[in-house]
């Protein structure tokens, strides 16, 4: 998951941005509204937490923004203002939830994981594939029933890739959903990633790299029924 933090106090945000990454979160801090409008336009978001009350276009305005762009980016506002008349508001110009401050930073990370899990709304809290269970709520995961011990790190792509439900995902689509903007283009970091997840998973490999296109989770075909009646 990737997450966009508009929030105008330097040591709240980098606390957000510290607190999300200790989850497997990848998230880009945005000063203003002007910043956060630019990030958007550069970086696919899954989730934006927004201040209402920031320097440039307001949090509401960014907001307004995102739905009249129809991204479909779920919305958190995450404020001090804490009155019913200002929840409301917030969920008028567009917000999926409302969060007050002070705040609890799990409670936070719960918030996020179940607007991940409302805006694809079809995958299950618990996702299974290819004899892997991905648990994001406790952060585990398991292997035919074996639980495998990963890094953060690992368990962001590790998401991304289950997510994909087999298909290829590139290592550019990898760099910018499980890390953040700060990450070098040019890094070597999703292939060392890569391999060491997929040694922590054991053999077989169920990680499978595509040459020069990406990797993908090796979803073994679906049987066919030789008991089915044939015709002709």
């Amino acid at each position: 998951m990737r997450v966009l933090i508009l929030e105008d106090e330097p040591l709240m945000a980098r606390a957000i941005h510290d607190g999300l990454r200790l989850e497997a979160i990848a998230s880009d801090i945005a000063p203003d509204g002007d910043a956060a409008l630019e990030l958007l336009s550069v970086n696919a978001y899954d989730i934006a937490v927004l201040d209402r009350d920031v320097p440039g276009p307001s949090g509401d305005q960014v907001a307004e923004h995102l739905v009249a762009s129809g991204a479909g980016t779920p919305v958190l506002m995450l404020t001090a203002a804490d009155r019913l008349d200002d929840k409301a508001s917030g969920f008028e110009v567009g917000a999926d939830d409302y969060l007050t401050k002070p705040f609890d930073l799990r409670e936070l990370v719960l918030r996020l994981r179940a607007l991940d899990r409302r805006r694809a709304h079809h995958r299950p809290p618990v996702t299974e594939l290819a004899g892997l269970r991905i648990d994001p709520f406790r952060r585990e995961v398991h292997r035919d029933g074996r639980y495998v011990a990963v890094t953060r790190k690992q368990f962001a792509v590790l998401e991304v890739l289950v997510a994909a439900d087999g298909g290829v995902v590139s290592a550019e689509q990898l760099l910018e959903r499980a890390w953040d903007e700060n990450a070098d283009p040019f890094t070597n970091a999703v292939r060392i990633t890569v391999s060491a997840l997929r040694k922590r998973l054991g053999e077989p490999w169920v990680i499978a790299t595509v040459p020069g296109v990406g990797y993908r989770i090796d979803v073994p075909p679906t049987p066919v029924d030789d008991s089915a009646p044939h015709r002709g």
